[in-house]
C-alpha cells in the first residue's frame, strides 16, 4: 500500500491529537515523567495547541496508509535563519521501520527547497532514539540546547541537514 501525504486542514486537527497521545506515550515514557508527556500533549496537540501553532505559520501534513492516518509532519520556515524547520515528524510506533520517517523527510526537503532554502533544521530530544535515525539520514548536530518550557527544561540537540 503506497502511503500518501496530505495537507492538513482544521478538520485534521482532532486526528493529529489523536495520533500524538498515540504516539508520544510509547516514545517519550522511557525519557520523560507522565506529567511532562500529559502537560505537553495539551500545549502542544490539544486542538487549541496545534489552531495556535498553525496561526503561527506552522503547517501539518498528514501521511496515510491507505485512508487510515498514521503519522505527520509539521513544518515552517525560518526567515531570519535561513532554515526550513521540521517542527514535529511522528509516526505510529507498528509503522516504524516502514520508511515513512525518511519518506516524511524528503517530502520536508522538496518544500524546502521549493521556497529556496537550502536546510533542513529540527531539534530533538536528547535521549530520544530518533537521534540515531535522523544522524543516519544526513543530519548533523549544529549545536546542544536546553529550553525553558513552563516547569520543564527540553533537552535537544539541534539538527541540521543540507538539502
Amino acid at each position: 500500500m503506497n502511503p500518501t501525504i496530505k495537507i492538513a486542514t482544521t478538520a485534521d486537527f482532532a486526528f493529529i491529537s489523536q495520533l500524538a497521545q498515540e504516539i508520544w506515550y510509547p516514545t517519550y515514557s522511557p525519557i520523560l515523567s507522565e506529567a511532562q508527556i500529559a502537560f505537553m500533549l495539551d500545549q502542544l496537540y490539544s486542538i487549541e495547541g496545534i489552531s495556535d501553532t498553525v496561526e503561527q505559520g506552522k503547517v501539518f501534513y498528514m501521511l496515510y496508509e491507505g485512508d487510515v492516518a498514521v503519522g505527520f509532519i509539521a513544518v515552517r520556515p525560518l526567515l531570519e535563519k535561513h532554515v526550513f524547520r521540521i517542527e514535529s515528524l511522528y509516526l505510529l510506533p507498528s509503522t516504524q521501520g516502514k520508511g515513512y520517517g525518511q519518506l516524511l523527510i524528503n517530502f520536508a526537503a522538496e518544500l524546502a527547497k521549493a521556497q529556496s532554502f537550502p536546510t533542513l533544521e529540527l531539534n530533538v530530544n536528547r535521549q530520544n532514539k530518533a537521534y540515531h535515525f535522523y544522524l543516519k539520514v544526513g543530519f548533523v548536530v549544529a549545536y546542544e540546547i536546553d529550553i525553558p518550557y513552563h516547569d520543564y527544561v527540553l533537552d535537544d540537540y539541534v539538527m541540521q541537514k543540507s538539502i
